[in-house]
């Protein structure tokens, strides 16, 4: 049997057939690309000519230890890895102060004699300050607020697995949303 991978009037990428549309879709991404560039749009994260974007004062932030045990670590240790920030306070322009609320409640019960728990449900809820180390200023402050689910298992120790699994996702899912607060802030500051 032969094939032919020709381009045809039919399958050529830059028919300007109705049916094809690629010259015209090629257009439109150009045109796409020439309107945002002419917009002012400016990397968050990145840098953009010889001015620093967030990145630069991400690493600047020192993460203080944060008071719940397991959940508290946690955070600390994602917000740390995200913004690149320090567990030192010598030599940081800023001070990054949060505190956390856990709630675990039932949200599903079988419909057994018993009527036993089958799904908790879990909410992490961080307030953070951002503070000047050497005027001891509030720079910004927030609420970082996250839900989670988990089942319960036949097995104790499966459930508290899926409990600490549960706390670790809520800890980087706050962790990934507070960098994202804090970029906007410094963008919009600049």
């Amino acid at each position: 049997m032969r094939h032919n991978f020709a381009p045809t009037r039919k399958n050529f990428a830059f028919s300007t057939s109705p049916q094809g549309g690629g010259a015209v879709k090629i257009a439109a991404l150009l045109l796409t690309s020439l309107a945002l560039s002419a917009c002012g749009f400016r990397p968050l994260y990145g840098t953009l000519d010889s001015e620093p974007g967030a990145q630069a004062e991400f690493s600047s932030i020192y993460v203080e230890p944060i008071a719940q045990e397991v959940s508290g670590y946690e955070l600390r240790n994602s917000l740390i890895e995200l913004l690149h920030a320090s567990d030192q306070v010598l030599g940081m322009r800023y001070k990054l102060t949060v505190t956390l609320h856990e709630r675990r409640e039932g949200v599903a019960i079988a419909a057994d004699v018993n009527a036993t728990l089958t799904r908790y449900g879990y909410t992490m809820e961080a307030d953070y300050e951002l503070t000047d180390v050497k005027t001891d200023k509030l720079v910004t402050k927030g609420t970082e607020i996250t839900q989670a689910g988990y089942d319960v298992a036949a097995s104790p120790y499966a459930t508290e697995v899926t409990l600490q699994d549960t706390r670790k996702r809520a800890a980087q899912d706050v962790a990934e949303h507070l960098r994202l607060d804090l970029g906007v802030f410094f963008a919009r500051r600049k």
